[in-house]
């Protein structure tokens, strides 16, 4: 008798033909929430908002030396070890600690001008922003809370959106974080750090903060301490040798640079020797509460501590004393508001973790990519072009007087305004400049000093005759030098437009 063959099920293969299609469309929906999901749309939101917020111009007393400090490594091979652009301080010695990061700003020059200058600002700042952002959606878990602290940031880094070599700096520090985040994640990458502190250190001096950061996390996971929500866990014998080496091969990768020890104790020089530099510079005064910024930073101090008491959230040590130190650097020195967003805002987007969590169903990814396409349209639409910021960088310097000066060629020393030596040296460098913003080799001679004294308009004749000055480039806002010797005898006005004035001396320089 025959055996009979198993009735196929036919139900199980209906199932399975009426699953597919379902597991397709779910396979195409997550693919498109990931590719324009509401993290992507707020990342991109956060994007336009440093873009439209930026400035619109590359007016920057340093960039211009910058790229003259560029130009010169690569025509002749060798670094700017000494002072060659002014009379004051010529055959200085002198050590160029950014030389790294001037080389980005050359090409970008080079290759499109103003526009390639404000594009390497452009891309920095956007880094800085959205590593702060991945930052704190890692720590906070909530893409609302991080987008809300980023935003934040972002207001806090205007003050130092331009055409920098600290820009780099900013962005390492990111990186620094990353990492050391992703470390007490229990994801080890700290073997990047060496590398990291390699390429900061001839960058820019800003590596010292990130030196600092990192002994301070080593130091804290030394001890098992517990005090009320605050508490250290000690590092595992396999970590604290991990550390150990890491910081040891960082602190060694500093001394990989052209200059040796003395590139290395730069930062401290600056700290300890540069006294009227940090006087009188105004990045480096204390921060003011009655500005945008000083606002936003006591908006970020007050909600970081009230809702950490409100959450009662547990810290560790080496938070607490990161975010006192961002405070602390911030509030006594403008220029670390920087500093303070990046540090601080993964911190205070966990504490701003009380916002309604992302669902990702209720996303709608053709939305979404219809704003993100607006956005990115409207963002191609207004970028500016080279007239548009070489227009802005006249409103700034001498760019109209140039011509003039070109003719002139001025027989004879020139005392110039010391935000417009930069801009002197790469743009009219048949002029020895008297000062620029090297502040150092100038602070060093006692020449800044004397320039103080000169710009105040008391003393003012005393000092241009110690230096034998018979020309002054100089600008005509609310300058005291400039009224003097308009209303002097023995000064004639040479040239006058609505930005600068240069004025002559009548008769021979005694």
């Amino acid at each position: 008798m025959p055996v009979l063959a198993p009735a196929p099920d036919v139900s199980r293969n209906i199932s399975k033909a009426d699953q597919a299609p379902i597991s397709v469309h779910q396979n195409r929906a997550e693919f498109w929430s990931r590719i324009v999901g509401f993290d992507v749309l707020l990342a991109g939101v956060l994007a336009a908002f440093v873009y439209f917020f930026a400035t619109r111009t590359i007016a920057d007393p340093d960039i211009w030396w910058h790229l003259r400090n560029a130009e010169h490594l690569l025509r002749t091979g060798e670094m700017v070890r000494q002072d060659f652009y002014s009379f004051t301080a010529a055959g200085a010695p002198w050590v160029n600690h950014e030389w790294l990061g001037e080389l980005p700003f050359y090409f970008a020059w080079r290759w499109c001008g103003f526009r390639g200058l404000y594009l390497v600002v452009l891309l920095l700042a956007e880094a800085i922003i959205l590593g702060v952002f991945y930052l704190s959606r890692a720590v906070s878990e909530n893409i609302k809370a991080a987008f809300l602290a980023s935003w934040i940031a972002a207001w806090l880094a205007t003050v130092s959106l331009g055409p920098r070599t600290l820009l780099f700096g900013w962005l390492f520090l990111v990186f620094e974080l990353a990492i050391l985040t992703k470390f007490s994640a229990g994801v080890d990458r700290t073997w990047l750090l060496p590398p990291l502190f390699l390429i900061w250190a001839n960058t820019h001096g800003s590596w010292l903060i990130g030196m600092v950061l990192l002994l301070i996390y080593f130091v804290c996971g030394l001890v098992q301490w517990h005090w009320g929500r605050i508490e250290a866990q000690r590092w595992t014998r396999r970590e604290r040798k991990k550390l150990r080496w890491i910081f040891a091969l960082s602190l060694a990768a500093l001394f990989v640079n052209p200059w040796g020890y003395r590139l290395v104790l730069y930062p401290f020089n600056l700290a300890f020797h540069q006294t009227v530099n940090i006087a009188h510079i105004s990045e480096w005064q204390s921060l003011d509460f009655h500005s945008l910024r000083g606002k936003f930073m006591f908006v970020m101090l007050a909600a970081t501590i009230v809702l950490g008491l409100a959450r009662r959230t547990r810290w560790r040590l080496w938070e607490v004393v990161f975010i006192i130190i961002a405070f602390y650097s911030a509030m006594t020195y403008s220029r670390f508001m920087f500093m303070a967003a990046i540090v601080v805002t993964p911190f205070l987007a966990r504490e701003l973790n009380v916002l309604s969590p992302y669902r990702a169903k209720a996303d709608r990814p053709i939305v979404n990519a219809v704003l993100l396409l607006c956005l990115a349209a409207l963002s191609i639409a207004i970028f500016p072009t080279g007239a548009q910021l070489e227009e802005g960088t006249r409103r700034s310097y001498p760019g109209k007087a140039l011509p003039y000066l070109e003719r002139l060629h001025p027989e004879g020393r020139v005392f110039n305004d010391y935000l417009w030596g930069g801009y002197l040296i790469w743009n009219a460098r048949q002029i020895p400049v008297f000062v620029d913003s090297r502040v150092d080799i100038f602070e060093y001679a006692g020449v800044f000093q004397d320039y103080l004294t000169a710009k105040s308009g008391v003393g003012s004749l005393d000092v241009l005759a110690k230096y034998h000055i018979r020309y002054v480039l100089h600008s005509k806002k609310n300058e005291p030098l400039a009224y003097l010797l308009m209303h002097t005898s023995g000064w004639k006005v040479d040239y006058e437009d609505d930005v600068a004035v240069l004025l002559e001396r009548i008769g021979p320089v005694q």
